[in-house]
């Protein structure tokens, strides 16, 4: 997350906004995109530290291929329909506090997952159930997978 936030800094809000092509999403949407998911990343940590709900259910084959490999495959992902719909940044400082809380969110549910008796699991939309460490894991896998992504974007902006 540290690499997100300071790869911000560099950008005005124009680069932010700008969309390479119309089907595409600007600088400023992924990382909005980014946050927004990562916060229902959270909030599914802390069912999972809070019961024991579920804990018998399984991730399904490809998210255990994922987590092995500790990585998205290697290809462009169709995501959820709501992605279509993401809007711009209203500004840029906006963009970095939402980072800066997340980062400080993301670390206290790491010592949550660390000090939970309970082993509760959540249903993923598309991976089947993940406990809490999955879940953390899987809000890192999708900021890498998101990298590539970014680069193309970042030389758009320059």
């Amino acid at each position: 997350m540290d690499l997100w936030i300071k790869e911000l800094e560099q950008y005005n809000f124009i680069q932010l906004c700008a969309i390479p092509s119309p089907n595409g999403w600007s600088l400023g949407q992924m990382y909005r995109h980014l946050i927004e998911d990562t916060k229902y990343y959270i909030e599914q940590i802390e069912v999972c530290v809070t019961s024991n709900d579920h804990e018998s259910e399984n991730a399904s084959p490809n998210a255990r291929i994922m987590f092995l490999n500790n990585g998205f495959p290697n290809e462009a992902l169709e995501g959820s329909p709501a992605n279509a719909y993401i809007l711009q940044p209203d500004k840029k400082e906006q963009l970095m506090i939402d980072l800066l809380h997340l980062k400080a969110e993301m670390n206290l549910v790491a010592i949550r997952i660390s000090e939970s008796p309970f082993k509760g699991k959540t249903k993923h939309p598309g991976l089947n159930y993940l406990g809490a460490n999955e879940w953390l894991q899987f809000a890192d896998m999708h900021f890498r997978h998101h990298l590539r992504q970014k680069k193309e974007l970042m030389t758009f902006c320059r």
